[in-house]
């Protein structure tokens, strides 16, 4: 199923959220958003950086393997 990215307008307009594991102030965070049929991904050091705009099932399945420890992050 194909999605459409949000706009940066409606990215601006998101409300983000840091992660529940974060630690802190400082500290290597990304922050999430629901716009539309997407989760977006920022890193919340850069908030007017790039991000990423998957579907549901791409958020799943990467949470999946950072967690599994399969992604060199």
């Amino acid at each position: 199923m194909q999605h459409q990215a949000p706009s940066r307008s409606g990215l601006s307009a998101a409300s983000w959220r840091k992660s529940s594991y974060s630690q802190g102030e400082g500290a290597d965070c990304v922050e999430l958003a629901r716009v539309a049929i997407t989760v977006c991904v920022r890193d919340s050091k850069d908030r007017s950086g790039p991000g990423l705009v998957l579907s549901p099932a791409e958020a799943r399945t990467l949470a999946v393997r950072i967690k599994d420890g399969e992604l060199d992050l």
